[in-house]
């Protein structure tokens, strides 16, 4: 049965997991139970690819090494102009994913700068 199991799998590029291998092996006439087809193809290696995306954009290179914090973790700042906060976002909207980047003063929490999502070229107040 693994061997049947291991062709429909490469029947489809490797792509199928437990769920469209049973049902292919179903539709052959093959009576198997969808427990053991995951099992089978658990022991012989076999997996399906996952269509979900890591949700992660960052990969990190663990060579690299790491910028120092300067500031502590510390985002308070006891007077104007000591101490921006950069940030940048990926905003889901209906016409696309768009990058938002935003320059924040710590002292008044008031955005000084950025780049709207729909702009290339950034503005600044």
């Amino acid at each position: 049965m693994t061997e049947q199991i291991r062709r429909v799998h490469a029947d489809s590029d490797a792509t199928y997991g437990s769920p469209h291998v049973h049902a292919v092996l179903r539709r052959e006439g093959m009576h198997v139970g969808r427990k053991r087809v995951e099992r089978l193809m658990r022991e012989a290696g076999l997996q399906g690819v996952s269509p979900r995306r890591p949700r992660s954009f960052t990969r990190r290179d663990p060579a690299a090494d790491l910028a120092a914090d300067l500031v502590r973790r510390d985002f308070t700042a006891a007077a104007p102009n000591r101490l921006w906060v950069a940030d940048i976002s990926l905003v889901p909207t209906g016409e696309g994913l768009w990058w938002l980047a935003t320059i924040r003063a710590a002292f008044s929490r008031r955005i000084v700068g950025g780049t709207p999502p729909n702009e290339r070229t950034p503005i600044w107040s």
